[in-house]
């Protein structure tokens, strides 16, 4: 299986979040996913998730990768990992109704089919993994219409 792995660095600074977010949804577009489809939305929004907490919490320079192809799902799932220097493990945190943050981890828990973390280098690097190949209920309620269309 072949695998496609593109990176952008981050640079300890939260306006490169905003960056790295449009940076990404060119990738995915490029990738062939539509720009408006809500996998590349969930994808972004994991994306943003796992470069502010290595910007906020790090203080640290980090490297955006997202790898095409790679997974368990035959050229099906997107990886996306954030690497940075810290060497501080990530500590999922448990947000109350009024709090600002501290829903990062909790966000990419309920979106990602799969995420985790790892040692790399003298950082580490946590990655999150998306199956494109599971179709959604709506693509599914989609297709139906479609087809029903197409036969009248």
């Amino acid at each position: 299986m072949q695998v496609l792995q593109v990176q952008l660095e981050v640079g300890p600074d939260p306006a490169e979040v905003g960056r790295a977010r449009r940076w990404a949804r060119s990738r995915l577009v490029r990738s062939g996913m539509r720009g408006d489809e809500p996998l590349t939305d969930t994808l972004i929004l994991l994306i943003s998730e796992l470069v502010t907490n290595a910007v906020v919490h790090t203080g640290c320079p980090a490297v955006l990768r997202v790898l095409f192809g790679a997974g368990a799902v035959e050229a099906g799932t997107v990886r996306v990992e954030v690497a940075d220097t810290c060497p501080r493990p990530p500590r999922p945190r448990h947000a109350s109704g009024g709090d600002t943050s501290g829903r990062g981890l909790e966000l990419v828990d309920g979106l990602a089919d799969r995420w985790g973390w790892r040692r790399e280098g003298c950082g580490k690097s946590i990655w999150c993994e998306v199956d494109r190949g599971v179709p959604e209920p709506a693509y599914e309620r989609e297709a139906a219409r479609l087809l029903l269309t197409a036969r009248r």
